[in-house]
């Protein structure tokens, strides 16, 4: 038996998610991924443009990803050589005299914002709803490049999510010197959520203040205030029933020389890695229990899960 049995929940939500960074993709490269349980190609034209699109050739089911090439705005296929313009029409059969009208690929709605490539997903295909926004830490002097950590986990998107509202888990199972008390508000797909925390460092302990806020389950921002303004872009994308994609790029605020800059986002980056991967034993061997028994000393659960339901297209899915 599969592991979608622990959910009630769709693995794909509706929402951007991220399916590559920026500096991954060069001009005329082609990469085949596989995301939301369906075979994508990637490619970057000449011109700078990034295109997704469905990745079998409508043809004879080539797969683009696979020695597919770049000509100008358009990738010619490697087994006939149908080419395709960035919207998925097929714009020239070479031995052909006449392109066939229902030679088209679906094209996927693709954002390139602050250095993450993010690709919209909805089940029933409808288009965008909200947008990505710009973070204004990315390309700032003032701010570190992003330092980058990526993990395969067996889960989905809500189940991650969930942590941030769980407060009672970050001290019994990460250890942390407080149990920290949230507060959620809900704003449309935007969900933040403030905590305070304690920090250890070599001179004591500091208090400091965690600030999320999610757009949907694809991308989130997560800023530690405190000791040091620390920023994590957070994303988590389906791969297929079983499994998630997840990239954290970590980005620390310049002060006191580089030397002590590097350091304290080093420390920083092992710590919020030593504190997910102590989640994944957790996250891939839990069930989703729909509606749990909760104590008043847990976080605001349910008012969590009561945000999640408007990012699945099933009515009857809900979390």
């Amino acid at each position: 038996m599969g592991r979608g049995y622990r959910f009630s929940f769709p693995p794909y939500p509706i929402g951007w998610f991220q399916v590559a960074y920026s500096n991954e993709l060069e001009v005329g490269q082609v990469t085949p991924l596989e995301y939301f349980g369906k075979d994508l190609v990637l490619f970057r034209t000449e011109e700078g443009e990034a295109v997704l699109l469905d990745a079998f050739c409508p043809h004879l089911g080539a797969h683009l990803g696979h020695g597919g090439t770049v000509e100008g705005c358009e990738i010619r296929c490697p087994f006939h050589a149908w080419k395709y313009d960035t919207e998925g029409k097929c714009s020239e059969v070479p031995y052909g005299k006449k392109v066939p009208e229902k030679a088209t690929i679906h094209k996927w709605d693709l954002r390139e914002v602050n250095g993450l490539l993010m690709a919209w997903h909805h089940p029933d295909g409808d288009p965008p709803s909200y947008e990505i926004p710009v973070i204004p830490e990315y390309d700032d002097e003032g701010w570190t490049d992003y330092t980058m950590r990526r993990w395969k986990i067996r889960t989905r998107n809500q189940e991650m999510a969930e942590n941030a509202v769980d407060t009672a888990h970050f001290h019994y199972l990460h250890g942390t010197h407080n149990m920290p008390t949230a507060v959620l508000e809900a704003d449309g797909h935007i969900l933040r959520v403030n905590s305070d925390t304690v920090m250890k460092t070599p001179g004591g302990l500091v208090n400091g203040e965690i600030q999320v806020q999610m757009h949907g389950f694809g991308f989130s921002l997560t800023r530690f205030v405190g000791l040091v303004e620390t920023l994590i872009v957070n994303s988590v994308t389906a791969i297929d029933d079983e499994y998630v994609d997840v990239r954290f790029a970590f980005t620390v605020k310049k002060f006191g020389g580089v030397d002590i800059t590097k350091g304290i986002g080093k420390a920083f980056v092992r710590e919020i890695t030593r504190q997910l991967e102590q989640d994944i034993p957790i996250w891939e061997n839990k069930k989703h229990i729909k509606p749990p028994i909760l104590s008043d000393g847990d976080g605001p659960i349910g008012k969590y899960r009561k945000w999640c339901k408007q990012f699945y297209a099933d009515p009857n899915a809900i979390p």
